[in-house]
This record gives C-alpha cells, sequence and structure tokens, in this order.
C-alpha cells in the first residue's frame, strides 16, 4: 500500500521499469507509490544503473538488522540529511546534482562520490563514511578519490580525531580552481593548432581549419582568462576606430590601433576576429551595405 514498505515484488517492477527507461514518477504511478519512495529506493541501492531487485531486498534487510542510530554530524541526503533537512529533497536533488555531473563527462562513481563531498556541511569525509553513505565497496571509493585528486578536486588531511585515518576534503575554491585548469588547456588548445597549421601550411585546407580552431581557442582563452574580458576589449577597440576613423581591415590599421591603445597587434587582431565573426546577419551586412 502507499506508504508502506517495498515488497520483493515492488523492487522487482522498480527494476523492469529502470530497464525499459521510464522515469521515477512513471514507475511510482505503476506501483501507487510516492515518487520519493521510489527514488529513495533507486538511490540507496546502485542507482539508475546498478539497481537490481535481488541486490536491493538483501541490502535492504541487511541495513535493517545493522541500523543504529547515526552519530552527530555525520548526516547525509541519504540518511536523514543534516540539520533537519528534508531526506527525500535531498535525495532527488544528490541524484540530479551527479546526474548533472555525469553530463559534462565526470565517471558515475565519482559524481557521487563529490556530490557527498558537497552535501556535507563539513565539506570533508572518511573512506568509512563514504562506503556506508554510498553502499560501495572501499576500492571504489578510492578510485573515484584518484581520479578527483587528479583533477585537483579533493585533497586528502589527516583527520584530528583519529591521526591515523585520512579525511577527503573538497575546498570552497574548487570551481575558481578547476575554472583556472580548463584556462590553460584552452591556451594549449590554441597553440597546438597554430603549430599545426604552421607545419602543414596555413593556405592547405587542413591549415585553414586548424587555423579557424586556433582563433576559436584563443579567443576562448581571452575570454576565460583573469583581466580585461573580451567585451571589454571590444568596446575599447570600437571607440578607437571612431575616434580616429581608423579601418582595421585597411593595410596598418591593426597596427595603428595597437599603438595607440599600447596593447600588442595579436591583442587587437583577437578582438576584431571576435566582432567579425557571426556578429551581423547577412541582411544587416546588406543593409549597411559591407562587404563579407
Amino acid at each position: 500500500m502507499p506508504g508502506g514498505r517495498l515488497t520483493h515484488e515492488d523492487r522487482r517492477h522498480i527494476g523492469t521499469g529502470l530497464a525499459e527507461g521510464l522515469g521515477y514518477a512513471e514507475i511510482a504511478r505503476r506501483l501507487g507509490r510516492p515518487t520519493s519512495t521510489v527514488s529513495r529506493e533507486v538511490a540507496r541501492n546502485g542507482g539508475a544503473d546498478g539497481y537490481r531487485a535481488d541486490r536491493a531486498l538483501r541490502a535492504t534487510e541487511r541495513r535493517a538488522r545493522r541500523r543504529g542510530p547515526v552519530p552527530a554530524g555525520h548526516g547525509d541526503a541519504g540518511e536523514g540529511g543534516e540539520g533537519g533537512r528534508d531526506r527525500d529533497e535531498l535525495l532527488r536533488f544528490a541524484e540530479q546534482f551527479a546526474a548533472m555531473l555525469v553530463e559534462t563527462g565526470l565517471p558515475r562513481m565519482v559524481s557521487r562520490v563529490l556530490v557527498r563531498l558537497f552535501l556535507t556541511d563539513s565539506g570533508s569525509l572518511t573512506a568509512a563514511d563514504l562506503v556506508r553513505q554510498l553502499r560501495v565497496s572501499p576500492a571504489s571509493v578510492s578510485k573515484a578519490i584518484s581520479y578527483l585528486e587528479g583533477l585537483e578536486m579533493v585533497r586528502r588531511e589527516r583527520d584530528p580525531r583519529r591521526r591515523r585515518r585520512e579525511r577527503y576534503v573538497v575546498d570552497d575554491d574548487v570551481w575558481a580552481r578547476a575554472w583556472k585548469r580548463d584556462t590553460r588547456s584552452t591556451a594549449n588548445w590554441a597553440d597546438t593548432a597554430r603549430r599545426g597549421a604552421g607545419l602543414v601550411g596555413a593556405g592547405t585546407p587542413a591549415g585553414v581549419r586548424l587555423d579557424h580552431m586556433g582563433q576559436f581557442f584563443a579567443a576562448l582563452h581571452d575570454e576565460m582568462a583573469p583581466g580585461p574580458s573580451a567585451v571589454d576589449d571590444a568596446l575599447t577597440v570600437l571607440a578607437a576606430v571612431v575616434h580616429v576613423g581608423v579601418e582595421p581591415g585597411a593595410p596598418g590599421g591593426v597596427e595603428r590601433l595597437a599603438a595607440g591603445l599600447g596593447w600588442s597587434a595579436d591583442r587587437v587582431a583577437a578582438v576584431l576576429r571576435l566582432v567579425r565573426v557571426g556578429r551581423l546577419t547577412s541582411e544587416q551586412r546588406d543593409a549597411l551595405g559591407g562587404g563579407g
């Protein structure tokens, strides 16, 4: 009945529904159960990709036998939440958060571990905490942590209460560090593309393709890098063009703008590429009487 314990038959229906690609709401409707009951059941027993009815039943029975009070400060989204937070809402959010990270390319277990760290007020958990909360093996947690360390998103520190035990920590500036790493990556893409264009010949089809790639990543890097934004640069160049009446496409136009602004010619050229690419529609160009 709605709100009661799930039966083995209920779990079989959940497993079948997941295999058919049904959403939690549809599975719950067919069972006559709240959607939160289904989402919680799946989240506790391997997630949408790893849910198995028989295994879920055995795991539930084991948890019922060993369940005890959760130590203060160790609550999580799967076991009542922290600070009296709604467990069902936290479970749904944790699953959505992990799914979003998976879509960006992170492995599923890595995503689940990172989400647990984010949803913990302290921002840190031990390996034992993660094993207990995620219902996975220590080896799975260890691999996920090593992956996150490689991305500089998690660090280790000694547990002050038990010096022989490590805690895994996610810092508040983790996204800033990830952004800086991505900025370096886009610069590497731009440099590599430029070198490739030079090797194969700038006038060849492959060279043109690589040059366009280099321009794209150079512009992306300029936008991501700390300092003046590409929008600010574009406005500055526009003001200079209007002020002195320079035609950027004319011989020496880029160099004259660069000298007047105290910039490098590459910086001016990068801004002009951004302004040109896709900025005007064909109708707008025709109305203005421009060329390409």
